[in-house]
C-alpha cells in the first residue's frame, strides 16, 4: 500500500488527543483523516493545523468520511460496542482501547460478531504487551529458563483520581490491564478473583475504597496479586516481578530519569501512564498501521477484550461480596485458538 492509511479516530478526550498527535507526528504510514467527538469545539482543538480531516459529533459519520481506511476508537468504554460493531459491517480495521466493552454481555456480541466474520479486524489497545520491559519478562517466561512461573507480583499506582472515579474503577479500569498482562505473560486464563481492602488512605475521596489488593488465581495454578493504588499522591508507578520455579525477574523499577543538580540528585516518577508508557502507545499504533497496511490484524483480539471485561466484572462481584468468585467464560471460537498471540 503507497498511500498513507487514513485513520478515524473516535474521541478527542486525553487519549483521544494523544492518538491525535501521534498518528500525525510519531507514527509512519498514516494520517488522520476523520475525528469524532460529542464535543465538537474539542474535536476542532484537536485536529488544529491538521489539513483534510473532516470532524463529526457523531462516530458512525467519521467511520463513513471520505478517506477513512481504518478506526482508532478512544472514547469512553461504553461508547464502544456501537462503533466496532459498525466498523466490523463495513469491512474496517480497528484498534481499540481498553475496555474493548465494560460489560461482558456486551463485549461477547463483539466477539460473536467478529467470530462470525471468520476473520479478525479489531485489536484490542492493551498497550503494555508492547513496552519493552513487559516484553522482555514475556520472552524470558516463554523461553522456561527461570521453570514454571509460580507468582507474579504487581503494583498500580496513580497520583490521583480523577472526579467520579468509583470504587469498583480501581478493578474493572486500573486493573483490567493487569489482568490481560498477566494473561498474556503466563499463557493463562484467570479463573478465581478474591479482594482484600485495608483502611483507606486519608487521601483518598470520601467512600473511595482506596487502596486495594487483588488475588486472582489461574487455570494453570498460578497466583497474581495487584496492589492498586490510585490515590497514592506521589507517582505514576507500574511493577511487576515473576517469581518462578528457578528464579524471579522483577521490572518496573528503571524506568526513571535520574537528574542531578544544585549539590543534589533526584529520581524523577513519572504523573501519568502517557509518560510512562509513551513508548509503548508508539510501539502498538505504529505495529497496528502497518499490520493493517498489510491486510493482517495482530496483537489483543477481542477474545483478550472479553475476557478482562469478564474477569474485571468478577473482581467488582468480589469486592461487593467480601468473598471469592469464580470467573466463567464463553466458549472460545477458533478464530481466538491462540492465547498467546
Amino acid at each position: 500500500m503507497a498511500e498513507l492509511l487514513g485513520v478515524a479516530v473516535l474521541g478527542a478526550g486525553h487519549m483521544g488527543a494523544d492518538h491525535i498527535r501521534r498518528l500525525d507526528q510519531v507514527v509512519s504510514g498514516a494520517r488522520v483523516a476523520a475525528v469524532a467527538d460529542p464535543d465538537l469545539d474539542r474535536a476542532k482543538e484537536a485536529v488544529a493545523g491538521l489539513d483534510d480531516v473532516t470532524v463529526h459529533a457523531d462516530p458512525l459519520a467519521a467511520l463513513d468520511a471520505p478517506g477513512v481506511d481504518a478506526v482508532l476508537i478512544a472514547s469512553p468504554g461504553p461508547a464502544h460496542e456501537e462503533p466496532l460493531l459498525a466498523a466490523f459491517g463495513r469491512g474496517l480495521p480497528v484498534l481499540c482501547e481498553k475496555p474493548m466493552v465494560p460489560d461482558s454481555t456486551g463485549a461477547l456480541r463483539v466477539v460473536e460478531a467478529e467470530a462470525g466474520l471468520g476473520r479478525r479486524l479489531a485489536q484490542i489497545g492493551f498497550m503494555r504487551r508492547y513496552d519493552t520491559e513487559y516484553r522482555r519478562l514475556k520472552s524470558l517466561l516463554d523461553g522456561g529458563r527461570l521453570g514454571r512461573p509460580l507468582m507474579l507480583h504487581c503494583i498500580h499506582r496513580n497520583v490521583s483520581s480523577p472526579p467520579g472515579f468509583t470504587s469498583a474503577m480501581l478493578i474493572d479500569s486500573s486493573v483490567s490491564h493487569e489482568i490481560d498482562a498477566a494473561r498474556w505473560l503466563l499463557g493463562q486464563e484467570l479463573t478465581a478473583v478474591t479482594v482484600l481492602r485495608p483502611r483507606p488512605s486519608s487521601d483518598a475521596p470520601e467512600e473511595l475504597l482506596d487502596p486495594q489488593l487483588v488475588l486472582f488465581e489461574t487455570d494453570g495454578g498460578a497466583l497474581v496479586d495487584v496492589e492498586v493504588f490510585v490515590n497514592c499522591g506521589f507517582g505514576y508507578q507500574v511493577r511487576c516481578e515473576a517469581v518462578c520455579e528457578q528464579g524471579s525477574a522483577r521490572i518496573g523499577e528503571d524506568h526513571t530519569m535520574l537528574v542531578t543538580s544544585a549539590g543534589g540528585a533526584r529520581e524523577e516518577v513519572a504523573q501519568d501512564y502517557l509518560v510512562r508508557f509513551a513508548d509503548a502507545y508508539d510501539r502498538e499504533v505504529q505495529t497496528w498501521v502497518d499490520a493493517t497496511r498489510q491486510g493482517r490484524v495482530t496483537g489483543p483480539s477481542a477474545w483478550d477484550g472479553y475476557a478482562s471485561s469478564v474477569v474485571a466484572e468478577a473482581g467488582v462481584r468480589a469486592l461487593e461480596s467480601g468473598g471469592r468468585t469464580t470467573v466463567g467464560l464463553a466458549p472460545r471460537p477458533d478464530l481466538y485458538a491462540d492465547l498467546s498471540r
